[in-house]
């Protein structure tokens, strides 16, 4: 896995490389959870899912492969699903 990709996309790496950070900012608590919400089919389809953590506006997401013990592919293929996503949202 390529972690520049990652970093490019504004992830942060953890510095022994076994899991990506990002915050998520949105208008509102129901905009946040919504985005959450619409992910749902696409994550259990993906079959990786995310740590992720809502307070109001802002959603924190931990990416790692527990089995693995580091960042995989899935880590990206997930990063790049909730990146694209978040782009695409309505506003």
């Amino acid at each position: 896995m390529d972690t520049h990709i990652l970093i490019k996309q504004g992830w942060t790496i953890a510095s022994d490389q076994t899991s990506a950070h990002k915050t998520f900012r949105f208008t509102n608590f129901a905009s946040a959870v919504g985005w959450m919400a619409s992910l749902v089919e696409q994550i259990d389809t993906l079959n990786h899912h995310p740590e992720w953590h809502n307070v109001y506006n802002r959603v924190d997401v931990r990416l790692t492969t527990y089995d693995a013990g580091t960042l995989t592919d899935l880590d990206e293929r997930l990063a790049n699903l909730l990146d694209q996503s978040f782009e695409l949202r309505p506003r």
